[in-house]
């Protein structure tokens, strides 16, 4: 008996997981105007507290409700580092983090990208989500809106310093751990050693 045909794109937009992995895509822009624009950092922490729920929130109501899809395991990773690398670009700006560590974290971004059509190019899958990387991620998103919460000089500021120092710094090695897993992934599938065999 034939596998049933997967759903379209657009009914595959429509399920609860994706709608919210949509959403939090949409949230990127309003985040990086209240963050540059009129330089409401309550208002942009309320955006990323929000986009870090809908974010674990999405994965388990895909789970719940049988609604995974290959559009969601799309959506969810690129909403995800999009929400990273405009949040760093934009503290770069605003002088938050220094450049250095956006230089190492988008680099990261950069090289998983190209492992990636690298690995498409050879007809291999994408490489796996690990562990590691979705942790870091789970890190770095609540690094954020500590590392704003810190800006000025209050007691909350005070409080909220060393833990965005502890999260961002623990956090951003996992992210450029989890960068280098994914190059050994894909250097041991493109490896002649293993032919045609996928990622593992």
């Amino acid at each position: 008996m034939s596998e049933p045909a997967e759903p379209s794109l657009a009914r595959q937009a429509l399920t609860v997981p994706n709608l919210l992995s949509i959403l939090r895509l949409a949230g990127v822009p309003v985040f990086l105007w209240l963050l540059l624009g009129p330089r409401e950092d309550g208002w942009a922490i309320a955006v990323l507290v929000f986009g870090g729920f809908t974010d674990w929130l999405d994965g388990k109501l895909a789970r719940w409700l049988d609604q995974a899809s290959r559009l969601g395991k799309l959506l969810d990773p690129a909403a995800d580092r999009l929400y990273i690398v405009a949040t760093l670009i934009a503290f770069l700006i605003r002088e938050i983090v220094p450049w250095w560590v956006v230089a190492a974290l988008v680099l990261r971004e950069l090289v998983v990208g190209v492992c990636v059509l690298v690995l498409r190019r050879g007809g291999f899958a994408p490489p796996e989500v690990t562990y590691v990387g979705k942790g870091a991620t789970f890190v770095l998103m609540y690094a954020f809106p500590f590392l704003l919460l810190m800006q000025g000089g209050s007691t909350l500021a005070e409080v909220a310093r060393p833990i965005a120092y502890a999260f961002m710094t623990w956090g951003g090695v996992l992210y450029v751990w989890s960068g280098a897993l994914y190059v050994m992934q894909t250097v041991r599938a493109l490896s002649p050693a293993r032919g045609a065999a996928t990622v593992p």
